[in-house]
């Protein structure tokens, strides 16, 4: 999902304002998309152990990346970050279909800016939630189709446009977004280890 949803906005930005923080990040992650798309595309979604895998790939990154952000602070940068949390979700997605949770390791330290790279890794991971959920919601198992607590969350609410009104406004100088972009590739590249290694 992550890979899929994250690309989406590679394909279709809207309203990209060149110079931001997003402009930015988008640009130096588009490698980091189109390989977590092509590494997230093998799973087999509509079937109980490939959606298994999926999740658990997903855990494996967004479980870490949401407590340490959560211990960094984020909170005080973006105040609807409780809201966010999707980490009861995909645990209980995963315990409906049999699934272990194996967290990574993730890097300490987040600055405030890096904290917006993390972050927009992992809110970028929702814009494809919506197509996902159709292929999950038509599988013939019906707990595979049930299981859909993580890719429906959110649903309804401004998440993504919210997260972008503090990415669009955030500082934006050479060393803001050095480290916004740092965090970001870190951000993908252990989504990548979670899918290497489920």
């Amino acid at each position: 999902m992550l890979a899929q949803a994250a690309s989406a906005e590679a394909i279709a930005p809207p309203s990209v304002r060149a110079g931001t923080l997003r402009s930015a990040l988008r640009a130096a992650t588009a490698e980091a998309h189109q390989a977590l798309d092509a590494t997230f595309g093998a799973f087999e979604l509509q079937s109980r152990s490939g959606y298994r895998r999926f999740l658990e790939a997903s855990a494996a990154a967004l479980l870490p990346l949401e407590a340490a952000l959560s211990e960094a602070g984020i909170a005080a940068i973006i105040p609807d970050w409780e809201q966010r949390l999707r980490a009861t979700s995909i645990a209980a997605d995963l315990a409906a279909l049999g699934g272990t949770v194996r967290p990574l390791p993730v890097r300490p330290g987040f600055t405030a800016a890096g904290m917006l790279g993390a972050a927009y890794v992992l809110e970028g991971s929702r814009l494809g939630a919506r197509v996902l959920l159709k292929q999950t919601a038509a599988s013939p198992d019906p707990t595979v189709a049930a299981a859909s607590a993580y890719l429906g969350h959110g649903a309804g609410l401004p998440l993504w446009p919210r997260f972008l009104t503090i990415l669009d406004n955030a500082a934006r100088g050479p060393r803001e977004t050095g480290e916004a972009i740092d965090a970001a590739r870190q951000a993908f590249a252990l989504f990548a280890d979670g899918a290497r290694l489920s």
